[in-house]
This record gives C-alpha cells, structure tokens and sequence, in this order.
C-alpha cells in the first residue's frame, strides 16, 4: 500500500484562505491592531489594566502633558525667598506660604503632569477611561454581532432548506425588518425595552441585524440543498437536522464568518450612537459613546482631548477591523485561488 505525498494533498478552504491573509501585508498589519484590541479587553476584564480609571489622579480638565513640569506648579512648589512685607496686604504672605505648602502636599497636581490624555471633569485619566470604555464598546460589538449570526443563520437554514410555506414566512419578516430604516428600528427597540444596560444594547442590535446574516445563509442553503452530498446523507436516513448543521453549514461556515467580522464594526459604531443619543449605557458604566456624548459639551469650553482620545481610539479599531474583514472576504472567496 502506498501512501500520497503531503505535496499530493490538496489544501482546504480554511488552509488557503490562511496563505493568502498571510501574504497581505495590509491585512496582516489590521490583524495584529485588533489583536492589540482584544489583549487590552481582557486585560481590563481580569483587572490588570485601567482598574483604577475612576480615581481622581488629577484637577478637573487637566490638559494633556508628556513631559515636563507645569511652569505655575513648578514655581508654586519651589522653595522661594522671603518676600518684603506687603504694607497693603498683611494677609499676602500668608496666602502665598499656603499656596506653596498645597503644591508640594497636593498629589493630583503632581500626577497630572504625566497624563498623555489630560483629565476630564472628574480628574479621570482619560487614558485609562478610555480603554476601559473599548472594553465595553467592543463586548457589545462582539455579543451583538454574534446573537445575530446566530438568528439570521438559523433562520437563513431553515428557510432556504425547507422552502415553500417556511420560506414565504421568512421572507415576510425579512420584508417587514428591512422596510424600515435600520436607525429607526434600533431606536424604536431602544424605547420599547428602555432599560439601559449592555445587555440590553446587545439584544437590541442582535435582535435588528439577523437580516443581512439571514439573506445571505438562505441563498446558500438554497444552492446546497440539491448538492450530491445533501444527497447522499439523505440515501443513509441523515434527519433535517443533521443535514442542515452537519453536512450543510460547515461549507457555508466562512459566510457567516465573514457577517460577524462586518457586524462587529457596524454594531461598535451602533453602541456609540445610543450611548451619545442616551440609550446607551447607564450611569456608572463608561464606553466610548458615553465619552462623545460628555465630550460634546466640553468643546464648548475648549476641552478636546476627550473626545479625539475616544474618536481616535474607535477609529483605529473600526479602520483595522474593516481591512480585515475585507482581507478576510477576499481570502475565503473560492473563485480566488
């Protein structure tokens, strides 16, 4: 008995699509920003990072500084030569002798000095802010996008397996979710479940986005119902289900993938239109749309490091994660080779 070469062995889908992430560069660099992404969530989850964001570290709209002293701290807390006496003012000596001792004693001034995102209204570093902030924007993206994969695969299987009765009634609650802006629906779950919470942000946007997931799945158990394997498992008495989950889906099993990698980036900027439109999180609970929503109202005031620590950060998840997604698009299209 001979034995085929490992050369001889064809590659399988999962197997190519790797070779060609791996030969783009673009979409190898978007991978490892996302990684960075995902490292800092579940540091922040365990405790190891950004605990202690809710400390008061600094005064009130602290501006960023890297390095170096605030010159008017700086000066205060200097050791200085006795002034004359101020015939005008007896107190005047007294005053700047207690300015002096609250510079050296006052920790949050000293702490300020080396905030790379200044403070907001509260003295938070806005550094730490902001990363716990992505710990929960990216979880609800990341739940979200996954309940509605899972609904609009379930849905999709069994429409387009079954056909017929089951599949007009699919197909009239597709029409009815898809007829109404998706805004407008997520805004009117919102009112409806009004609750706030992450929980409730992530049903809300689960329960709204199966409709791409579905339309998509539908097509493919459609075409793959009448495949020689379905066949097949049918000749040996395989059941519905078993054919459906079992010999179907893992050939469509990249589609969805690929509907979770888009939903995450869609679902993260979803997060942050509730949460600065205040159906977002509750009070208490950070994330990078309850960081717009306060940033807003201190541009009035000049204060801008909040809002482009946050805008920078959501950027540069949702840039990466959408080269990826399409990368990874590209990689599992099997008319590529």
């Amino acid at each position: 008995m001979t034995t085929m070469p490992n050369d001889a062995v064809s590659p399988g889908l999962w197997a190519l699509a790797w070779r060609r992430l791996g030969a783009d560069r673009v979409a190898m660099a978007a991978l490892a920003v996302v990684g960075l992404f995902l490292l800092m969530l579940a540091l922040s989850s365990a405790g190891l990072l950004a605990a202690d964001w809710e400390e008061e570290v600094a005064v009130n709209y602290a501006p960023p500084t890297f390095v170096g002293a605030d010159p008017v701290t700086a000066a205060l807390a200097r050791p200085q030569r006795p002034a004359p006496p101020n015939a005008f003012d007896p107190l005047a000596d007294e005053l700047e002798a207690l300015k002096r001792d609250v510079a050296r004693s006052h920790p949050p001034a000293e702490k300020a000095l080396t905030l790379p995102f200044g403070a907001d209204k509260w003295g938070h570093d806005v550094l730490k802010k902001t990363i716990k902030g992505g710990e929960t924007s990216i979880v609800v993206g990341l739940v979200a996008a996954f309940v509605a994969v899972a609904l609009g695969t379930l849905f999709g299987a069994v429409s387009g397996f079954y056909g017929g009765f089951v599949d007009d009634l699919f197909n009239w609650f597709y029409s009815v979710f898809t007829s109404i802006p998706s805004i407008l629906m997520i805004l009117a779950v919102a009112a409806v479940l009004q609750q706030k919470g992450v929980t409730t942000i992530v049903l809300i946007l689960g329960l709204t986005g199966w409709t791409g997931p579905y339309r998509l799945i539908r097509a493919e158990y459609i075409k793959h119902k009448a495949r020689e394997y379905v066949m097949a498992a049918d000749a040996i008495g395989a059941s519905n289900w078993r054919k459906m989950f079992s010999h179907i889906f893992p050939n469509v099993s990249h589609v969805a993938l690929v509907q979770v990698s888009i939903l995450v980036v869609g679902f993260i900027k979803a997060e942050v239109i509730l949460s600065f439109l205040g159906f977002g999180v509750p009070v208490g609970t950070v994330s990078w749309g309850s960081m717009l929503n306060e940033a807003q109202n201190e541009l009035i005031l000049g204060k801008w490091w909040q809002l482009a620590a946050a805008a920078g950060a959501m950027a540069l998840l949702v840039t990466a994660f959408s080269l990826f997604t399409d990368a990874l698009r590209d990689a599992l299209d099997p008319k590529l080779k």
